[in-house]
């Protein structure tokens, strides 16, 4: 499968937004998902926090991770932002070349 799933949080709607379209036009992303009212409770210098974030899932290819990693971490607001990559288990044929093409 060439489609990989790249979560990230962001801590508001307006940034994410941003952050995703610029992804997207600078084709880096096919696609990115914002999901909003995500709570996320994690520890962060010593002690839990519990804050309101968005949730971003971006679709890209294998070949555009490394460019969407660094792109991504240079536009981030947070000093340590989440970016986990996952590879699914089946992709749709179709959408599968949709990311590719899209990814450039």
């Amino acid at each position: 499968m060439d489609v990989l799933l790249v979560f990230s949080t962001f801590p508001d709607a307006d940034t994410a937004r941003q952050i995703g379209t610029m992804l997207v036009e600078s084709q880096l992303a096919a696609c990115v998902n914002l999901i909003p009212a995500v709570e996320s409770i994690y520890r962060w210098d010593g002690k839990v926090q519990r804050d309101a974030e968005v949730l971003a899932i971006i679709k890209t290819a294998p070949q555009g991770l490394a460019a969407l990693e660094q792109r991504l971490k240079e536009a981030h607001p947070y000093d340590t932002p989440e970016i986990v990559a996952l590879k699914p288990e089946a992709v749709e044929a179709r959408y599968e070349a949709w990311v590719r093409a899209a990814v450039g």
